[in-house]
């Protein structure tokens, strides 16, 4: 099928256009100094109502005189749903993914936003716990003619309406990274927002062929109801091409069987090629390792901002 035909099947699955941006409604909550950046906690909307928490850090040099790239980070699941913006922004859970204050570190401003269902959105009512308020927000949009991504694509294209709101930012220069789920995140977003100049995804193409065959519960964003008759989720990641996109693999990654990732990059690495756009397609297996950010798997994330969004 035609990427463009794909494309259609895709938004239809996911639940049909998202709907016109309200006001962003910007409400800052506190500042903390940090060690050659500042993080500012503060919300904006989504939707009308439905303010999403986020953390935005801010390096010492960047000004609205001084503007400096962007990268939004998408957190990972990881069944840890007191968890969310505050492990990549640097404040909580393991330092391998404090890489939204790595970034920082490095001069880029960075914005790590909750997902639903994660950290400050869990259920408000405090009746479902844990998981069981993922299952019931995902069953929520299901039956509503949507689904999970639908919602978590209109809350990532926000990120980037507030990120370009900030005069701290260089509207051009905004890129995207995520691990695990926020990797599906990023393949996700990638075909809807063109403002994304340069993407990274890190552990995370777990193909329907693969989730059926090895029994997988995977989280609720890589299912998209009626797709896998049209294609699979690199499919998906294909309608990224031409803009840069890079992805990392651990060989023995049990959430990606690495037979399924291998045929899942050349079908990524042909429609660049149709695009004339080969070198924009990246990606690195590490032999030995599992569902991990590694020492290269972040200098290869690291080089690609560097080369796209600060040259």
């Amino acid at each position: 099928m035609p990427p463009t035909d794909f494309k259609q099947k895709l938004l239809a699955g996911l639940g049909g256009d998202w709907p016109a941006p309200p006001d962003l409604n910007v409400k800052h909550r506190e500042t903390i100094q940090k060690d050659g950046y500042r993080i500012e906690s503060l919300t904006y909307e989504a939707e009308v109502g439905d303010p999403v928490p986020a953390m935005l850090l801010i390096p010492d040099m960047v000004s609205p005189a001084h503007p400096a790239p962007a990268v939004a980070v998408w957190h990972q699941h990881a069944g840890q749903y007191h968890l969310g913006k505050s492990e990549p922004a640097g404040l909580a859970g393991n330092p391998m993914h404090h890489t939204g204050a790595a970034l920082a570190k490095e001069g880029f401003v960075v914005l790590c936003p909750d997902a639903l269902c994660f950290e400050e959105r869990q259920d408000p009512t405090g009746k479902l716990k844990t998981g069981n308020f993922e299952r019931f927000e995902f069953l929520r949009y299901v039956v509503d003619g949507k689904c999970m991504a639908w919602k978590n694509i209109l809350d990532m294209k926000r990120a980037i309406d507030f990120l370009q709101s900030r005069a701290e930012v260089i509207d051009e220069k905004i890129g995207c990274y995520g691990h695990s789920m926020g990797s599906t995140h990023t393949w996700l977003i990638g075909p809807w927002e063109p403002r994304l100049k340069c993407l990274v995804g890190n552990c995370c193409l777990p193909t329907y062929k693969g989730i059926h065959r090895e029994h997988m519960l995977h989280c609720f964003p890589n299912f998209i109801p009626g797709i896998y008759e049209f294609g699979d989720t690199p499919d998906i990641a294909a309608l990224i091409a031409p803009r840069p996109l890079h992805l990392n693999f651990g060989e023995l990654d049990g959430g990606s069987p690495i037979d399924e990732v291998r045929s899942g990059v050349k079908i990524i690495a042909n429609n660049y090629a149709v695009m004339n756009a080969e070198t924009n397609f990246t990606y690195y297996i590490e032999e030995g390792s599992g569902h991990v950010l590694s020492p290269i798997m972040w200098e290869k994330t690291l080089s690609q901002f560097q080369r796209y969004l600060k040259t």
